[in-house]
């Protein structure tokens, strides 16, 4: 069981994770040992997240997010398959708690008029000392 928060908890058969070998530094042992995690999460078929969730957790995955609405987060950081694993979980984790704050609704505010008119007066300056650089003429 994966806790998430204390209203939602992921169940192990939600996870399917796949081992692969690493990239990168690690000497002969990234070349016979599959070290990397493939952590895949069904998001769009959980009965735990409820749907606000689901979709706030489809448009903070990105490209992790697949067509048939799973999480897919890669871990490869460490040596330890055992170490990359953790990783890849705790990274799930935030990504759902992220989720699962709502945000706040914003309020329509209107400009007052003090700052209507300190943006107009600031439009004013601006044009005149980019007049200012024009063409000097030969009058004199």
């Amino acid at each position: 069981m994966l806790h998430v928060t204390d209203q939602i908890a992921i169940a192990e058969w939600e996870l399917s994770e796949q081992f692969t070998r690493s990239q990168g530094p690690g000497g002969q042992n990234v070349n016979k040992v599959e070290t990397a995690v493939e952590l895949r999460f069904e998001a769009a078929r959980s009965p735990n997240l409820p749907d606000p969730v689901k979709r706030r957790l489809q448009r903070l995955a990105g490209r992790r997010w697949t067509q048939d609405g799973a999480v897919v987060i890669l871990a490869q950081e460490t040596r330890s398959q055992a170490r990359n694993r953790e990783i890849a979980r705790e990274r799930l984790a935030e990504l759902i708690r992220q989720a699962a704050v709502q945000p706040k609704r914003r309020i329509a505010t209107r400009p007052t008029l003090g700052s209507q008119r300190r943006r107009l007066k600031a439009k004013a300056v601006r044009g005149d000392v980019k007049m200012l650089r024009g063409k000097v003429s030969d009058e004199e």
